[in-house]
């Protein structure tokens, strides 16, 4: 190795192992959100799947309509406005 190469080879290895420590200390911090953000990406996917299939939707509503459980006024006002917030560009 050159005297000019070797200045640059010892940078390199110092810079490398900065980064390894920035990388731990990142995955430190980001630790306490994993769950959270694994919850939330479980949810849109759903939001997608629902996005991609709109007769899910219908059959849910024509179900609970032919049931006619208590309650299903309330649930069928909050999923229009589900259904407004989704379709809303």
């Amino acid at each position: 190795m050159n005297r000019r190469s070797l200045p640059l080879a010892e940078r390199r290895e110092r810079l490398i192992a900065q980064a390894a420590a920035q990388r731990k200390e990142v995955a430190h911090c980001i630790e306490p959100w994993r769950a959270p953000l694994a919850l939330a990406d479980r949810g849109l996917n759903a939001l997608r799947v629902v996005k991609r299939h709109p007769e899910w939707i219908a059959a849910g509503v024509l179900l609970l309509a032919a049931l006619r459980p208590h309650g299903v006024g309330k649930w069928l006002g909050r999923g229009w406005v589900a259904w407004q917030m989704i379709h809303r560009p």
